[in-house]
Order: structure tokens, then C-alpha cells, then sequence
């Protein structure tokens, strides 16, 4: 499933146009973003958590010349934990 046949889906549960369902899920999802962004972690209750972690540097070998060690920068990523909720409906 896309983001469009995501909107589609809550517009078929809802009740509301595609196009509305449509800027609904776009700004959930921009909320979430925002609150990534500012570093807050973002919390639903039986769904699942996101949050954002520090990667450390480390060392890597270049793909076209394996031999070769690379220096891997740091970075921040964005990070999913389900909830017990949605894992027991996926098992």
C-alpha cells in the first residue's frame, strides 16, 4: 500500500472525500516529521513508536574496490518500534 491507497482506505472508513483523506494523511505524516525533526518521539499507543537515534562512525569497505576502507560519518536516523498491538495482529 502507497500513501494514496492509504488515503483512499481512510476515506472509504471515514466517510469523506479522497481529497480530504488525502490532505489528512499528509499532515499526520508531516507531524510526525516536524516532531522527528525537533528531536521529540512520537508515541502511539498500540500502534508503535518513532523516534530518532545516533549512528556512530565507523569503518566500511567501498563496494566497487573492496579491498579499499572507508570512514563511515556519523549520522541521525529515523527509527520504528511497533507496538504489542500491531505485532499481535500482524502474528
Amino acid at each position: 500500500m502507497n500513501k494514496y491507497g492509504l488515503a483512499c482506505d481512510v476515506a472509504d472508513r471515514v466517510g469523506i472525500s479522497k481529497k480530504d483523506a488525502s490532505i489528512i494523511v499528509d499532515a499526520v505524516l508531516d507531524s510526525i516529521s516536524d516532531a522527528l525533526q525537533s528531536g521529540e518521539r512520537v508515541q502511539l499507543v498500540g500502534f508503535g513508536s518513532f523516534e530518532v537515534r545516533s549512528r556512530a562512525s565507523r569503518e566500511g569497505r567501498n563496494p566497487r574496490k573492496p579491498e579499499e576502507k572507508i570512514k563511515i560519518p556519523p549520522s541521525t536516523v529515523p527509527v520504528f518500534k511497533a507496538g504489542k498491538a500491531l505485532k499481535d495482529a500482524v502474528k
